[in-house]
């Protein structure tokens, strides 16, 4: 049996350049678990081993590693950071139990640490603040402390402060034992020494010490009060009560460092040791019914118990699918059957691997607390509950954003497009917020995803991974169709030539609905015009009309449909024949109703130098952009703004010639909102000729 208080199953996220990948290559060295360093600017990072990653020096999938620092056993993910693969962190935090957020030192909070610093609160997972990159210019501790309070609302705990800073940045004091760690510069991380608080710090070191002791007492009142009457706590006792209020979320601990000089990453990884909580201390996973919801049981995280294990990542690679999963309860072992309750299917567990990166050590079991990967898993997918036959539950399911982007792609030849199938489905499988659709008129397929980034690299995985060659087309916005006005209408629908002939005639009421509601079907007939058992092929009729607008084809939003009254024929009517009704009396009807076109809009955050903020700012607003708020930091202005999609494409390009190539930017879908007339009309004009020339 393995000791489960020694687990730590953490997540390393931020935003896209700050430093995630860096510092789990420190964690890995220091840990023994690589001997060399990769770079991820020279493409090596170990967890960075898709070719993609390493040409542009991001982290596309999480990749997840394990190594023992101290006698306890880390599993870490290494997350993306780029706004476009944020489903990726999502994933990653609803099975984690801790995590390490990375700021950057010069760049402080910046967008994407916001976003999942939103999902790991929505998660519930604690956390411990790393302020990284302290040797670059501009960079300030205390700002990003200060950022850390304003812009996320979070409680930093200060653990450290740095020694020197920019190019003079040489260590940190550990408050709590007020001993200096100071790094030579070999770039050997352990090479360093532990020696006194230097002198000109040692007034804001007991000021800081004493707001880190006030603030960690707080969550025990007996200690509180033995401080208060000048009684210090011992380091222990601090220790206790900051795990504590860290696994409360009360406060997150903060430390400094620079991972690319290796200064600072052993505080770290004994904050992970020392605060962030083993799988035993958060919070179970509820289990919920076929329909989603809580059955009031929950997973507790125990070998003995029956197993439930929750699908978080599915990956294809040479040696076939590997899914990974974590164990929440019981025990998993080779050449065993469990059930996957989503499909209701029994799975045989091939083989379980522990992985590293992209290499694997074999496994007989594994058991709650681990993150292991399986072979040999035929119809498993993102957020599938594996569980014991005998005792079946399913855990809470992962709910992923619809795509807002897509792009049509054609195989190059006849060998390409056989192969085509087989690599999307395979990339589907791995990526849920990635969809494809076939164009049932000009049989064209349909890549959808979270922006154009996303798509830029699926189409490059299709080429190297599958070895398919595609041409791609425009990216198209995903627009939607919605009605303004109320209208009371009827349709008959008759075909009566000899024989059982079909008729059924309806009286309805199409109005808008709320933004957001989707489609709403009521009946008010009475007196039984239009019996009962026909109700709901009318609200199919016009439910399956949805997904094709009348102005140009695109799917309609928010509206709602009243049955007021209708009539029927003893024999000729049926519900296929109120079906074709229904469906004759949206395409009679919504042209009268005000259809209008909806554009989805983007919540825009853009990072500006000083000096050129006028420009962005301009250039917003000619992208039809509504200016939110300016935030001015220290190295520059950071610009919230709304802007449509259509309106973004090639964005970036545009803004590093503006900015001298220092300009950064990411956006979100926020919501869909009526399209100018003008653009409508563009867009209505150009839909339709491109649907005439597929014909």
């Amino acid at each position: 049996m393995t000791d489960l208080t020694n687990y730590r199953n953490i997540g390393i996220f931020a935003h896209v350049d700050a430093g995630k990948t860096t510092t789990t290559e420190r964690i890995l060295k220091l840990t023994g678990k690589i001997h060399k360093t990769g770079e991820v600017h020279d493409g090596e990072a170990t967890t960075d081993f898709m070719e993609q990653e390493q040409e542009r020096g991001i982290t596309i999938q999480s990749a997840a590693t394990s190594c023992v620092w101290d006698n306890h056993r880390l599993n870490i993910i290494d997350t993306p950071g780029h706004v476009d693969f944020t489903i990726e962190v999502y994933r990653s935090l609803k099975v984690l139990d801790g995590g390490v957020g990375v700021f950057c030192g010069s760049g402080g909070v910046e967008p994407q640490s916001e976003t999942n610093w939103r999902y790991a609160n929505e998660s519930e997972v604690a956390r411990i603040i790393l302020v990284n990159k302290l040797d670059r210019m501009g960079a300030d501790f205390y700002r990003v402390v200060k950022q850390v309070e304003d812009v996320l609302g979070a409680n930093p705990l200060v653990m450290v402060l740095p020694i020197g800073i920019e190019d003079d940045f040489k260590g940190v004091v550990d408050l709590l034992t007020r001993k200096a760690w100071i790094w030579d510069d070999s770039g050997d991380p352990t090479k360093y020494t532990l020696e006194d608080v230097p002198a000109d710090m040692a007034d804001k070191v007991e000021e800081w010490r004493e707001k880190l002791i006030e603030t960690a007492v707080e969550q025990d009142d007996e200690l509180m009060e033995q401080y208060l009457e000048g009684n210090e706590p011992s380091i222990d006792e601090i220790k206790a009560c900051i795990r504590k209020g860290t696994i409360a979320l009360d406060f997150f601990p903060t430390y400094c460092g620079s991972a690319f000089k290796n200064k600072g990453i052993q505080p770290v990884l004994n904050a992970v040791v020392d605060f962030l909580p083993n799988p035993m201390e958060v919070k179970p996973q509820p289990e919920v019914d076929l329909e989603g919801h809580e059955t009031g049981e929950y997973a507790i995280v125990d070998p003995e118990r029956p197993l439930r294990a929750l699908a978080f990542k599915i990956m294809d690679d040479r040696f076939g699918a590997l899914t990974f999963i974590r164990i929440y309860s019981g025990v998993i072992e080779k050449g065993t059957t469990v059930l996957n309750t989503a499909t209701g299917k029994t799975e045989r567990i091939g083989r379980i691997v522990e992985m590293h990166a992209d290499s694997r050590e074999e496994l007989d079991r594994a058991q709650a607390g681990d993150i292991v990967a399986v072979l040999g898993m035929k119809n498993v997918q993102t957020g599938h509950t594996l569980c014991d036959p005998k005792n079946p539950a399913t855990l809470e399911p992962m709910v992923f954003p619809d795509p807002v982007i897509s792009i049509a792609v054609a195989p190059k030849d006849k060998a390409a497009s056989e192969k085509l199938g087989v690599a999307l489905g395979k990339m589907i499988a791995e990526d849920p917020s990635f969809r494809v659709e076939t164009d049932e008129d000009s049989g064209e397929t349909i890549l959808k995803g979270m922006g154009e980034l996303h798509l830029d690299i699926k189409v490059d995985i299709l080429k190297r991974t599958h070895g398919v060659e595609v041409e791609v087309g425009k990216p198209q916005v995903a627009y939607r169709e919605t009605i303004t006005q109320r209208i009371e209408d009827s349709y008959t629908h008759k075909k009566q030539t000899g024989g059982s002939g079909q008729f059924a005639k309806i009286d309805y009421i199409i109005e808008p609905g709320e933004p957001g509601s989707g489609f709403e079907f009521e009946s008010k007939v009475t007196g039984g015009n239009v019996p009962r058992e026909f109700w709901p092929a009318v609200q199919k009729g016009f439910e399956n009309s949805m997904e094709r607008g009348v102005l140009a084809g695109f799917p309609t939003l928010d509206f709602k449909v009243t049955l007021m009254d209708g009539g029927y024929h003893p024999v000729d009517s049926s519900a296929v024949a109120y079906e074709l009704a229904a469906r004759a009396a949206y395409r009679q009807s919504m042209p009268k109703a005000g259809p209008q076109l909806m554009e989805p809009i983007m919540k825009v955050d853009v990072f500006t130098p000083e000096d050129h903020v006028g420009d962005v700012i301009g250039d917003l607003n000619r992208r039809r952009g509504m200016i939110k708020s300016q935030e001015p930091g220290s190295t520059g202005v950071r610009i919230k703004a709304e802007c449509p999609l259509s309106e973004m494409f090639g964005y970036i390009g545009d803004l590093r010639t503006m900015t001298s190539g220092r300009g950064q930017f990411s956006m979100e879908f926020l919501h869909y909102m009526p399209c100018p007339k003008n653009v409508a009309e563009d867009v209505i004009k150009e839909t339709l000729e491109r649907e005439a020339n597929k014909k």
